[in-house]
């Protein structure tokens, strides 16, 4: 924003709320920011989207990586939205099956795989199918287990224990993102290959991640919150989709399970955490 020449506290204000993995709470947070007269909505998870949509359908709300805003109801198109909601979609829904590929081939050996799932996360059950849909293809089962806030983690973890799973695909959600550090501790426990749908993820000790570059997708938001600013309305700037993906592989995690990454495998990778 600073580039594009919006200055906090010359010429733009920021507010921001967060719920801390509570999904609970975001209606009420949207509903307080706009009692704070707001004249943008920023979001960058489904359920933010969902809540501030709820909240309002005259304040422009701009996405930054929602993974499907037209299945969510957010838009009518991607080249039309229709009404107050554009910005970026990250696709995540359709590129988990990607994920699932790479994992396999990174632990060919392992045919039970978990997916973890928010089901307070409005494209939980796309996340589902897919996942369904990209371990079938490869003749893998996919067992289901379920964290929708903090508190549920520990229960998942040990869910995915009990069904006997041998490796582990957590989706894209915004409370597996702000408790990354808590997930990948319960996680390390189990001893087994656990693949991200984003970075951060990988880098506070996952295994192996794929999915959109958030970063850019945040600045690209901010070239739509530039132009709401200057007079543009939401309804006649198409929502884009992220173009950028990365896979990102952590080898001090691979040592520690006695993994070796394939080279192929090392040499597609965007970024090498050693």
């Amino acid at each position: 924003m600073q580039d594009l020449g919006w200055v906090e506290g010359k010429n733009v204000e920021y507010r921001s709320a967060y719920a801390n993995g509570d999904a609970d709470r975001l209606d009420a947070l949207a509903r307080d920011l706009i009692g704070q007269r707001v004249e943008v909505f920023l979001v960058g998870s489904g359920q933010s989207a969902g809540a501030a949509h709820r909240a309002t359908k005259t304040i422009p709300i701009v996405l930054a990586g929602v993974a499907n805003a037209v299945g969510a109801g957010l838009v009518s198109s991607l080249a039309k939205p229709g009404g107050n909601v554009t910005g970026f979609t990250s696709q995540q829904d359709e590129v988990l099956g990607k994920l699932v590929g790479i994992l396999h081939e990174v632990v060919p050996g392992a045919r039970r795989i978990a997916i973890l799932l928010n089901e307070s996360n409005p494209f939980h059950e796309k996340y589902w199918a897919s996942a369904q849909s990209g371990c079938a293809a490869l003749n893998l089962v996919a067992l289901r287990a379920v964290a929708s806030t903090p508190a549920q983690l520990g229960a998942a973890v040990e869910q995915i224990v009990q069904q006997r799973s041998q490796a582990v695909v957590v989706t894209s959600d915004g409370m597996y993102f702000t408790e990354r550090a808590k997930l990948q501790d319960l996680m390390q426990i189990t001893r087994l290959p656990v693949a991200y749908a984003l970075r951060d993820n990988v880098v506070a000790g996952g295994l192996l991640g794929y999915g959109y570059d958030i970063a850019a997708n945040y600045r690209n938001a901010a070239k739509y919150v530039d132009k709401i600013l200057k007079g543009a309305k939401p309804a006649d700037l198409p929502v884009e989709q992220a173009t950028k993906f990365e896979l990102v592989i952590n080898t001090k995690t691979a040592k520690a399970l006695g993994i070796t990454i394939p080279k192929d495998i090392l040499l597609r990778a965007d970024e090498v955490i050693q």
